[in-house]
């Protein structure tokens, strides 16, 4: 596990792990992992008839440990029909508070994975907001650490990796949320390749 606040050296190099994945994007990787976080904003507006905000909330609420397909269609039927099942007792309830009409920032834990994720989603154009996965972990680190334990519970590593994101991404001119969705269609995809793990379609 790396330091919930690694000093300044492991920092750079961090960032330079970063920018190098996402160099190494194919022309099709990147314009699939630029478009990522649009297309769950039209699908969130979608699937809420009108209220992204919303929509990207019960997506984020229902995303803990599900595939994005299996993410989304769970998103769906909460809209359209109610849950009962199919996830931990408190992602239910905080879809369900938000579709009755909570602010999803007062529900979701904003400050961690599930909250960014929401605010990636609500808005593709937020200009700091970065999911930190394990994949994005492995990414920033430049090892993949399979089932081993991350940290990313430590709000102080996840802080810190979410500023490496930033900091590669205002190198290259891009949004960190951009930075982050590219780079992990690379490394997903580079898993795929190896057999470690059956592909997800998204980040």
């Amino acid at each position: 596990m790396i330091p919930a606040n690694p000093p300044n050296a492991a920092r750079e190099r961090y960032v330079r792990n970063i920018i190098a994945v996402w160099r190494s994007a194919t022309a099709d990787q990147e314009q699939r992992g630029r478009a990522w976080y649009r297309t769950a904003h039209e699908l969130a507006d979608m699937m809420t008839g009108g209220n992204p905000q919303a929509g990207a909330g019960v997506i984020a609420a229902l995303s803990a440990n599900k595939s994005w397909s299996e993410n989304i269609r769970l998103a769906r039927q909460a809209c359209e029909s109610g849950l009962s099942g199919g996830h931990f007792t408190d992602a239910l309830t905080k879809a369900a508070k938000i579709l009755a009409g909570a602010d999803p920032t007062e529900v979701l834990p904003m400050t961690r994975k599930t909250g960014h994720f929401y605010r990636c989603i609500a808005n593709p154009s937020d200009p700091d907001a970065v999911v930190i996965d394990r994949h994005a972990h492995d990414i920033a680190v430049g090892e993949t650490y399979g089932n081993r334990d991350r940290g990313l519970s430590n709000p102080r590593r996840y802080t810190a990796l979410a500023h490496c994101y930033r900091e590669a991404a205002m190198r290259l001119e891009e949004l960190p949320s951009t930075v982050q969705a590219v780079t992990w269609v690379v490394h997903t995809e580079r898993l795929a390749g190896t057999g470690t793990r059956r592909p997800r379609t998204g980040p």
